[in-house]
């Protein structure tokens, strides 16, 4: 069970399962231990906003492996050095931000394939372990299970979103809707013009049979966007639910110091 999920995360992902994950925004082992031993279905560590390096990355994947949870990388920018990195490191797949035009969407599937891609090759990292898996085996492991997910977060990917959805090696979308509301200058997330973009965005993805994934607060926010077609989610963060958590328990505290 625990080897599937990691393993089988792009098939799961792409036949549009209901899957849940975290972010995981503290540069330690150990919440993607608990979070993936207590089957979480993927971790997303994130580089983009959280003190990662190459290192704690890599630490983190092997983190992910242990437990059997596919690890998803969100990379700090979308640059082929970066992109190969992760991969090269182990990751189940990345979590691209800021995919805004077609030539984006292209350059970054690109980056991450091998046949008809332009992925660099090394079967030497983790990846390839460590020089177990020949070229050729490695190439089509690597092409069969790498999850390329572009994040759809700028206005003007709106425009052109149509075109993003169909490019060929995207896996799927993640609608960004804090930097949606931010720029379209939002009165939150939840606003009804926010909510209109991610319902766009998932009947684009629908129309070509991709899958769509957002991120909440809890379990109880999945609901409506599980109406409009919302398979997967980033529920939290380590951090986030650590917080949840502990108020929890401080209220519980108080209420009984207060008898």
């Amino acid at each position: 069970m625990s080897t599937a999920r990691q393993i089988d995360f792009r098939q799961r992902f792409g036949d549009r399962e209901l899957l849940v994950g975290s972010f995981i925004k503290t540069p330690t082992t150990h919440s993607i231990e608990i979070l993936g031993g207590m089957g979480f279905d993927f971790v997303v560590i994130d580089e983009e906003h959280a003190p990662f390096d190459r290192v704690t990355i890599d630490n983190g994947l092997l983190a992910a492996r242990a437990v059997g949870t596919a690890g998803i990388v969100r990379v700090a920018e979308p640059t082929p050095a970066k992109l190969l990195a992760v991969l090269d490191d182990g990751a189940a797949g990345v979590l691209v931000p800021h995919v805004s035009s077609v030539e984006k969407a292209k350059a970054i599937v690109a980056a991450c394939r091998y046949r008809g891609g332009a992925r660099g090759f090394s079967n030497s990292p983790r990846a390839g372990g460590y020089g177990t898996l020949g070229m050729w085996q490695h190439v089509e492991e690597q092409d069969r299970s790498v999850t390329v997910i572009a994040m759809i977060e700028d206005p003007e990917a709106l425009d052109v979103i149509d075109e993003i959805v169909a490019v060929e090696g995207l896996d799927g979308f993640f609608v960004g809707r804090g930097d949606l509301s931010v720029a379209m200058g939002a009165e939150s997330q939840g606003a009804p013009q926010i909510q209109a973009i991610t319902e766009k965005i998932v009947r684009a993805a629908a129309a070509v049979g991709k899958p769509v994934c957002v991120m909440v607060g809890s379990i109880a926010e999945t609901e409506p966007f599980r109406k409009i077609g919302v398979t997967s989610f980033i529920v939290s963060s380590d951090q986030g639910l650590m917080r949840q958590s502990a108020a929890k328990v401080l209220t519980d505290w108080r209420e009984i110091a207060n008898r």
